[in-house]
């Protein structure tokens, strides 16, 4: 499921195209992706204008002129796909292969400064797309609870130490949890880990003082790493202009196991916590 930074670079590749454009027309292929689409659903969105594309976690949210809010999640395989004055832009890096039209559920177009079409393609159908009411968009059910957003002003090493706390459960559980930080997933909870020299397994209330405070900034170096390097492709991810990520090919401990850690000659291991694999270095993480 792609994370922060996944979304994050699918948020700027949309802005352009869609931040103060006018939704002229949309088409709905399906009644449902991973839930029911919200009952008139074409309808409140024709017309109107996309004040603002926000991400808030791993959600991307179009402030619309109506006062209502379009959220949308991509799930496991949900991609969108810009095509401008007929033709697909070009990515700035290797191109994902093409989605499958069969696919494309649901396609807006978009009249503004750079008049487009952009497509949500999505073969699994575990993403998703609901409407919040004006002023009811951080008490709806997708953001109530959820945690401060890593890279704002309202994250920082004395809100994580707070949230860490009362954790009993490792810190690799407690991070992955999005009441106590918004948009972080497997990956980048492994790689800031092995970054901060945090082991895993460790019980997320010991990582205090000095610890905390390296964890809080490891876990803002990577995410904008990876952001720079436009995010992580490792199945079905790509940008909106089918870009793909390159932040893979630095991963430091992710999916290598049995290769040896970057930092010392032991190889990363790989352990098994609350059904998701984690990976290590024994040596480099206590």
């Amino acid at each position: 499921m792609p994370e922060l930074p996944e979304v994050e670079t699918v948020r700027r590749g949309l802005a352009p195209v869609m931040e103060g454009a006018v939704i002229a027309d949309i088409e709905v292929r399906r009644p449902d992706l991973r839930f029911p689409l919200p009952s008139d659903f074409a309808a409140r969105l024709t017309g109107r204008r996309v004040d603002s594309l926000d991400r808030r976690g791993k959600y991307l949210i179009a402030h619309l002129s109506s006062g209502e809010s379009l959220i949308m999640h991509l799930g496991m395989s949900g991609r969108f796909a810009i095509e401008e004055t007929g033709r697909f832009r070009p990515g700035g890096f290797a191109l994902a292969q093409a989605c499958n039209p069969k696919h494309d559920h649901v396609l807006f177009r978009m009249e503004g400064a750079r008049p487009a079409r952009v497509t949500y393609n999505d073969p699994r159908r575990f993403g998703f797309m609901d409407i919040a009411a004006p002023g009811a968009l951080e008490t709806c059910r997708h953001f109530k609870g959820m945690g401060p957003e890593p890279l704002s002003n309202g994250f920082s090493p004395a809100v994580l130490k707070a949230a860490l706390k009362a954790k009993a459960a490792p810190i690799k559980a407690a991070l992955l949890d999005q009441r106590v930080v918004a948009g972080l997933g497997n990956i980048y909870v492994c790689e800031a880990l092995f970054r901060a020299g945090i082991s895993p397994r460790r019980k997320a209330a010991s990582v205090a003082g000095k610890r905390s405070d390296r964890l809080y900034g490891e876990i803002v170096a990577v995410l904008n790493d990876a952001i720079e390097a436009g995010g992580s492709s490792l199945r079905d991810f790509a940008a909106a202009d089918g870009a793909l990520g390159y932040f893979q090919h630095r991963f430091d401990v992710y999916d290598r196991e049995g290769e040896q850690c970057r930092q010392c000659d032991t190889p990363v291991r790989r352990l098994v916590q609350s059904g998701r694999s984690t990976f290590f270095c024994p040596s480099c993480q206590r």
